[in-house]
């Protein structure tokens, strides 16, 4: 084909579970393409498209950063992305591209910082806005819209926490349900969501269950993200953090670390582990590293 383009890239999945004497497992797949500064934004585009996962992650040169990284779902661009970044810096930390310590990643919506530690990859975001659900009526959207969207009734949330818009970078609503039963049983109405994710401008819902017959974490989630073309993902390192500013701000759990599993309610699962350290300044968060492991699966080449 005249003019046609091959693109080397990588699937790498973010926030696998590591267990000592077993490989890694489960995690997010995410592409990975590598000295990606010929690519023009239509290109980046057509490659995760043809990719078609989540999202893929595109590394170029930058002049003020580490590196520049652009991220794309199958439908657009989008501003950051939790086990993207984690699945690019883990795999150039393979590669000897970046060393332990600190490194910093730029993208179209301003610097991140990277700390590589011990081959987890971590990422800045920054300290959590909230806005309570009252405060959805000006933009079109109701509580009771989110709670049918999701299939939800009243009862089958966890009474400590209303549903709430949390901001660190990307716009989530985070739902805390009562149990297992109820996170496994949702029922999402894929268009539903995507308008008001729309009217609300969000990634998604994260939506979430602290039943310790669940999860010895702190917290095992499900995400739903349709307006990105992602009806369910299996690690959002984007919404860990803004869950893990909940647990602290909203739940009193006052500690600064936290450990989020993701996948396990998929079919098929995917089980994923997130760690989030909250940066905090007189008992308030002000900003917050987010990360974990990376593993390659395979390479593969796409023609655009």
């Amino acid at each position: 084909m005249n003019g046609a383009k091959e693109v080397i890239a990588r699937i790498v999945n973010g926030f696998v579970t590591r267990q000592p004497g077993s490989e890694a497992f489960g995690g997010n797949p995410a592409g990975v393409v590598l000295d990606a500064d010929s690519l023009s934004e239509a290109d980046m585009l057509a490659v995760a498209g043809k990719i078609g996962l989540s999202e893929t992650a595109f590394v170029s040169k930058s002049a003020t950063e580490g590196f520049k990284l652009d991220f794309f779902t199958p439908n657009r661009r989008i501003a950051h992305c939790g086990h993207a970044t984690i699945a690019t810096f883990s795999y150039m930390a393979e590669l000897g591209k970046v060393r332990e310590g600190v490194t910093s990643k730029e993208t179209v919506d301003g610097p991140r910082k990277i700390v590589i530690k011990n081959g987890a990859a971590y990422m800045e975001q920054l300290a959590p806005k909230y806005e309570q659900s009252l405060a959805w009526a000006n933009r079109g959207v109701s509580e009771a819209e989110v709670l049918a969207s999701l299939g939800l009734k009243e009862g089958e949330l966890d009474e400590r926490l209303r549903p709430v818009l949390v901001n660190t970078g990307n716009s989530f609503v985070v739902v805390a349900v009562r149990d297992a039963a109820v996170l496994n049983e949702i029922a999402p109405d894929q268009q539903k969501i995507n308008d008001i994710s729309n009217r609300l401008d969000l990634i998604g819902y994260y939506v979430f269950t602290s039943d310790r017959s669940a999860t010895q974490a702190d917290a095992t989630t499900r995400m739903f993200a349709p307006r990105y073309a992602i009806e369910e993902e299996s690690a959002t390192g984007m919404a860990a953090g803004p869950l893990a500013c909940v647990l602290y701000d909203l739940l009193d759990e006052k500690k600064s670390r936290f450990v989020i599993e993701q996948g396990h309610f998929m079919t098929p699962a995917s089980p994923s582990v997130i760690s989030v350290e909250l940066n905090l300044e007189d008992g308030n968060i002000t900003g917050l590293m987010a990360g974990g492991y990376g593993s390659v699966m395979e390479e593969m080449t796409v023609t655009i």
